[in-house]
């Protein structure tokens, strides 16, 4: 009679010491609120930038391309620069070939062809692929259903953008083909910048 119970209270002690070890392991887990401040990528020249050097400003990434129907959106995020900068707002130009061979030039072709064309002062970076097989860790992340279960999803076409608070975490997703002029978009962005950064 006594073993069923000397046998249950054994398991409810196992079940509480997992229970507390997975606690102890969760606290010890990197917390994953850092978001896309965690990753490290290549800007424009080559050089590594931790992303964690934009903690405190409020992020617009867009994945760009220089013979697209949407390139004149280059335009529009210069606005934004211009505009916003000074409040903490950063754009991060990732171009990317994935879409029509429509980035098919060289890190230095676009840099020229950025600033040449639109005067592009904002943050550009490498050429990198945006979408499987080949995917690079930031738009995994941004992707993923399981790291961004709200906006994740694949990148249907160039100039899609990606809204980052200024804790590295998304807040938005607005379609490639929309300019970043629009209503929407300005509002959420001077939401996100009224906010405080801690």
């Amino acid at each position: 009679m006594h073993l069923p119970l000397t046998s249950g209270l054994a398991v409810g002690l196992v079940l509480l010491t997992l229970g507390a070890l997975t606690l102890r392991e969760a606290a010890a887990a990197p917390a994953k609120s850092t978001g896309v401040l965690s990753y490290t990528v290549q800007d424009i020249d080559g050089k590594s930038v931790p992303l964690s050097r934009y903690k405190g400003k409020v992020l617009l990434i867009v994945n760009t391309a220089s013979l697209c129907g949407n390139t004149p959106q280059y335009a529009s995020l210069e606005k934004l620069n211009q505009k916003y900068k000074a409040q903490g707002l950063r754009i991060l130009a990732f171009p990317a070939n994935d879409f029509g061979r429509q980035e098919p030039g060289t890190n230095g072709e676009i840099r020229q062809f950025c600033t040449a064309k639109y005067n592009a002062t904002f943050d550009l970076f490498s050429k990198i692929p945006v979408k499987a097989p080949n995917q690079a860790p930031l738009y995994t992340f941004l992707t993923s259903k399981e790291t961004d279960p709200k906006f994740g999803g694949p990148i249907e076409w160039n100039f899609a953008k990606f809204l980052v608070d200024r804790k590295g975490q998304v807040v938005a997703r607005f379609p490639a083909g929309h300019d970043p002029l629009s209503p929407d978009v300005v509002a959420a962005l001077e939401a996100e910048l009224k906010k405080p950064g801690h």
